[in-house]
Parts: C-alpha cells; sequence; structure tokens
C-alpha cells in the first residue's frame, strides 16, 4: 500500500448496526430504500450485515415496491430513507400502505439531536416537526434518541405494523445517533409479538344465529380476507350456508372467480348493489363499505348487517351493523365453526340458509346459485350493450397472456378499472392496485417489489402513459437487478379517466392531454427490451415478453374507454 493512501479506520460499531442488526434479529432478509446524507450511518452497516438491499431511484417507488413485497410476502418490508425531502417523498406511498393494509417499517433518519425540537437552527433537511407530517398517514409514530432505544424502537414499530389491521409505521433516528458509537452487544435477542385481535364470543354467536336463520345471505368480502389469508375459511363458511360472495377491488382473489357462489367483483353496477342490498342478512368482512365498495355510498341495505373488521375505525362507519372487531382469518374461522354446530344441532332450523328458501311464498325463489349466475348474465348484458368490445378484447389479451401463477400490478388508469372489475387473478393475493389511496405511479414499482419477493414467477405491471411517467426511472432499477416484471404501458397521449371526467362533467376536458416520450426508444436506452404493439398482437407480444428472462416493455397505443357508472341514476 502506498504511503499516501490512508488506511481506513477501524470500524467501531454505532447506531447504524443496531439498526440492521435489530431488522435481521426479527427475521427482515430484504430492505428497500434511498440512501442520504443523514441516513448514511444505517447504509453503510448494510455493508457488515446480511440483508439484502434494493435500492431505487425515487423514495416514493421505493414505498411502492416496500408496499408491494409486504402485500405478497404477508410480512414487514423495511424502507430506509434520508430527512426531510427523502422523508416527505415517502407519504404518498405510506398513505396507500394504510389504506392497502401493508406493512411497511419506514426507516427515516433526522437532523442531529441539538436540531431536534421547533428551533431553527439551520440544519439541511430541518424540519419544524417532521414526525408531525407522517402522523395522519401511518398506523404509528416511533423516535429512538440514543443509540440504547433503537433496538426496541425497531421491535415496537415491527409489532405495530404487522398487528391487525397490518399498516405502515413510521421510525425516526437522528443522524449523530446513527453515527454514535454503540457500547452495548451486537442484537441477537430481539423479538416483537403482533398483537391477535380475536373476536369475542358472543359476537360470533350472534352473528351465526342471525346466518343460519337468514332466508337470503350474502358476503361481501374485501381486503382485510386477503390481507389476513382468510380465504379458506372464507370458501368454507359460504358453502356452510350457500351464500353468494361477491369481493371488493381490494378484495379481489379472496373467493374463487369461477365458483357457482361467486359474484366476482362487480361493485360499480346497480345490479350487483340490489343484490347485496336484497340480502337479508349481509356478512361484510374486511370491508368498511367505503366510496368503492358501495357504488359510490348509493348502497342502502334493506336487511341485517353484519360486519368484521380489524380496523376500528371502519367498524360502522358508514352504515348500522352487528360489528365485529377482529382479524378476518380469526374471526371466520369461529363462525365456520359456531354456524357448523349450528346446523348439525337439535334447534337448527334445516330450512334456515338461502339455499333452502323456506316459508310462505319462498317456495318459487330461485337457488343461490342460480341467482347468481342471473345476476352475471345481465351484467354482462349491460356490458354488451354498450359497445366495449376494444376494451374486453384487450382484458382479455391480457388474462390470457399472464401465467395463471403470475401476480400482475395496475397503476390507476382506464384498463385497471375494468380489471377491479372484470379481471379474474386466478389465485389469491395476485393482483395489486394503487385503488387504496388512488395515487399514479404505483404500477411498475409495485411490480418490482413482487418480482424481488418471488423472482421464479415473471410479474405484469399496467400503466398508462401518464402514470408510466412517474416511475419511469425504475427502468434502471428494473436492469441493475434483473427482474422479471413486464411493463405493459397503454399510450392514449394523456391522462385518459380524467380526460372521461371531464367531459362527461364539463363537456371538455382541460389539462389532460400530454407530451410523451417514444416509450420503447426511452426503455431501450435503459437496456430493456422493449416493442410497440396492436391489441390484435397484444396477446402473443405480451405472453413472449412474459416468458422472456428480466424486465422488458410492451407498449399498446390505444384509447379505451369505460363502462357507464350506474351510480348517478340511483
Amino acid at each position: 500500500m502506498s504511503s499516501t493512501t490512508p488506511t481506513p479506520t477501524q470500524h467501531r460499531r454505532n447506531g447504524g448496526d443496531l439498526v440492521v442488526e435489530s431488522l435481521a434479529a426479527l427475521g427482515a432478509d430484504t430492505v428497500f430504500g434511498l440512501p442520504g446524507q443523514h441516513a448514511l450511518g444505517v447504509f453503510d452497516a448494510l455493508r457488515r450485515s446480511a440483508l439484502r438491499y434494493v435500492g431505487l431511484r425515487v423514495e416514493n417507488n421505493a414505498g411502492f415496491a416496500a408496499d408491494a413485497y409486504a402485500r405478497t410476502t404477508h410480512g414487514v418490508a423495511p424502507l430506509l430513507v434520508s430527512t426531510g425531502p427523502g422523508a416527505l417523498m415517502t407519504l404518498a406511498a405510506l398513505q396507500e400502505a394504510a389504506a392497502g393494509s401493508a406493512a411497511v417499517l419506514a426507516i427515516g433518519s433526522q437532523v442531529p439531536l441539538a436540531g431536534i425540537g421547533g428551533g431553527r437552527h439551520g440544519y439541511l433537511h430541518e424540519l419544524t416537526d417532521q414526525s408531525a407530517s407522517f402522523r395522519g398517514v401511518v398506523k404509528s409514530v416511533h423516535t429512538a434518541r440514543t443509540a440504547s432505544q433503537i433496538p426496541s424502537a425497531v421491535a415496537a414499530a415491527w409489532e405495530s405494523a404487522l398487528s391487525a389491521p397490518h399498516g405502515p409505521v413510521w421510525l425516526e433516528i437522528p443522524q449523530d445517533v446513527l453515527l454514535a458509537e454503540a457500547d452495548v452487544p451486537p442484537v441477537t435477542g430481539l423479538e416483537a409479538r403482533p398483537r391477535e385481535l380475536l373476536p369475542r364470543p358472543e359476537l360470533i354467536a350472534a352473528a351465526a344465529d342471525r346466518l343460519t336463520r337468514a332466508r337470503r345471505p350474502v358476503i361481501l368480502a374485501g381486503g382485510g380476507v386477503v390481507r389476513a389469508g382468510a380465504e379458506a375459511e372464507l370458501l368454507a363458511l359460504a358453502e356452510q350456508l350457500r351464500a353468494p360472495v361477491a369481493t371488493t377491488f381490494g378484495g379481489k382473489g379472496a373467493f374463487p372467480w369461477e365458483h357457482p357462489l361467486s359474484l366476482r367483483s362487480w361493485m360499480e353496477d346497480r345490479y350487483t348493489t340490489a343484490f347485496l342490498e336484497d340480502a337479508d342478512t349481509l356478512l361484510v368482512v374486511g370491508s368498511g363499505l367505503g366510496e368503492l365498495s358501495s357504488n359510490y355510498h348509493t348502497f342502502r341495505p334493506l336487511g341485517r348487517v353484519v360486519q368484521i373488521e380489524a380496523d376500528l375505525g371502519k367498524l360502522e362507519s358508514n352504515h348500522a351493523a352487528l360489528g365485529i372487531h377482529a382479524d378476518a382469518r380469526a374471526a371466520l374461522a369461529a363462525l365456520v365453526k359456531e354456524v357448523g354446530e349450528r346446523e348439525a344441532g337439535p334447534d337448527g332450523d334445516e330450512d334456515a340458509p338461502g339455499s333452502k328458501a323456506a316459508g310462505p311464498g319462498a317456495g318459487d325463489a330461485p337457488s343461490p346459485e342460480a341467482a347468481v349466475s342471473d345476476l352475471l348474465a345481465r351484467v354482462r348484458d349491460r356490458i354488451a350493450g354498450q359497445h366495449l368490445d376494444l376494451e374486453q378484447q384487450v382484458l382479455a389479451s391480457v388474462r390470457d397472456a399472464l401465467p395463471d401463477g403470475a401476480v400482475s400490478c395496475w397503476d390507476m388508469t382506464i384498463l385497471a378499472y375494468w380489471a377491479w372489475s372484470a379481471f379474474d387473478p386466478r389465485r389469491t393475493n395476485a393482483l395489486h392496485s394503487a385503488q387504496g389511496a388512488g395515487g399514479l405511479g404505483y404500477g411498475f414499482p409495485a411490480a418490482l417489489g413482487v418480482a424481488v419477493a418471488d423472482p421464479a414467477r415473471p410479474v405484469l405491471a399496467v400503466s398508462g402513459d401518464g402514470g408510466a411517467m412517474y416511475s419511469i426511472a425504475e427502468l434502471a432499477t428494473a436492469r441493475q437487478y434483473d427482474l422479471p416484471v413486464t411493463w405493459l404501458i397503454v399510450d392514449d397521449g394523456g391522462y385518459g379517466i380524467l380526460r372521461e371526467y371531464m367531459t362527461d362533467a364539463f363537456g371538455a376536458a382541460t389539462a389532460t392531454e400530454l407530451t410523451r416520450p417514444d416509450f420503447v426508444a426511452l426503455a431501450e436506452s435503459f437496456g430493456v427490451p422493449a416493442l410497440r404493439t396492436t391489441p390484435e398482437q397484444l396477446r402473443t407480444d405480451l405472453a413472449a415478453a412474459l416468458a422472456a428472462p428480466g424486465p422488458s416493455v410492451v407498449v399498446l397505443p390505444a384509447h379505451l374507454r369505460m363502462f357507464a357508472p350506474t351510480h348517478l341514476d340511483s
């Protein structure tokens, strides 16, 4: 070594090491993020850990990738960012994670301790109260002001993120604490025990009684079923009761699409809304019956509602119900057992479930399966009358091209709105979208997060040209990590859905038309194979791209339209 070459100083463990040791002790093996000056202590510590780091080009996109990783694994996704601008850039992604119940553990740095407390000290990235920006977005906010506080703060944040309902949390640590020498042993015995949210037995008994006595029981399954992994319990209960099941957009995949009792996901359809309204007992599981799940709040139940919801704030927030504050899986498992015992017991009413349709005048009522078939036929006829052949052709081509085991991630674009209602994911937890918070730019970085979680399967991302520009930089990420993500960009020259909304409301659209790049050439400049296709060639081209290793881009120039809304006539 030359005498002029500086000798690296021997490393002494610091706060950054405690962060990565704590994450590893809790079971993390992957972290997402983007470095910044105040966070360098924790990023340097990654070098000495076994954690896999996936770096994105924009903090918001790193948050979307972590969100989808958490949804895919049903676990915690650590997200490492810096102070001020870097931290604030994650807010849109964390809002989506909160709406979609994704357990993202965001760890951000802070200015040095001397700059905290509201004074104006002039530190780079200084905010008067950085954590205040996160309190209205995440489940919980945590801080560590000394090195010895870091392991417990990480464990508390992890526990909060993974307690039902899952959700994002924020932990911040000052720069000097991350860099300060840590005079404590390496973290090895850290534990976090997420709180179980079990249903109260008397509520389960009351719900089971209402369901077994119902003539027309119906189930609406939301995203809480998917997040809890409660698909088997939902299927068992539906078949016990012979109750038709609709899934919300967030609950897609919670119930088999082709099952005779499946109402599918036509939540913006008045026929479906009326079917749910007509149930004498409607069981709502894992949904707050918000705007998109209630056909824009036109839903008016005529019978009783039983609601199972892990988020206490959503319980009875829109409709009076027998509210059960519980994890969907635990509550459905308890209902399956209780309903089974009631149906087998001496006091059970054999004619109670809707399948038997007992009672005066009920003998002519169709079976639940026939009622489901009739509803779906009416929905098909309504769509068929709107001359939307191109849209249905494109969606069918995407479905045919996508392997059955593959996951798709959808941005806020017209084709995604079609997919919410009409796309069969063919397995659970296989379709992710930004419909919770509704921000642009989700599809591609989310697909990268899914591919990091399961690199053996191809992943499809779907965006419009407007949304694609939010995350175009992540083509570099896809190439750097050689992730098997195919990005379908539907290019209609603007914000297509806003164009429709404004034209319908005002007779003309403003600020919706966009100058956009040559997406094929742009992708190729990143070293990502790309091609331009047509609706007729889409199935073949997309299938080939998905079958090829590594990232790819398929551009479809097409002007798609939405099906007519039904809530405006209610």
